[in-house]
């Protein structure tokens, strides 16, 4: 009985953990630094940048970290890199599942 419950409250906290992040509502509100470049819905009105709208938030995830790592070069990558830098995983995938939520 007792391995059940350790069971039940060891799988309840990796549950937890895992809400911690992909967090559509604190993703919108950690995109404000990104409004200028990607827009307030993830479409730019500036051809040079990416719309993120709709893009697939592993795709979102795997590019912000390769951004902070310094493995994504060339065009905006110095700028991408100097706001991803600061940002914790969690950040990363709060910005990523809001942006997949969004309307392309």
């Amino acid at each position: 009985m007792m391995k059940l419950v350790v069971s039940i409250v060891a799988l309840s906290l990796c549950s937890f953990s895992a809400l911690a992040k992909n967090d559509i509502e604190a993703g919108r509100a950690k995109s404000a630094s990104c409004v200028a470049c990607h827009g307030a819905q993830g479409k730019v009105s500036v051809p040079m940048y990416p719309n993120l709208a709709g893009q697939n938030a592993m795709y979102l995830e795997q590019s912000l970290k390769a951004y902070k790592k310094g493995e994504r070069t060339g065009g905006q990558a110095g700028v991408m890199q100097a706001y991803v830098t600061p940002l914790t995983d969690d950040d990363i995938s709060d910005l990523a599942a809001y942006y997949a939520s969004l309307k392309p």
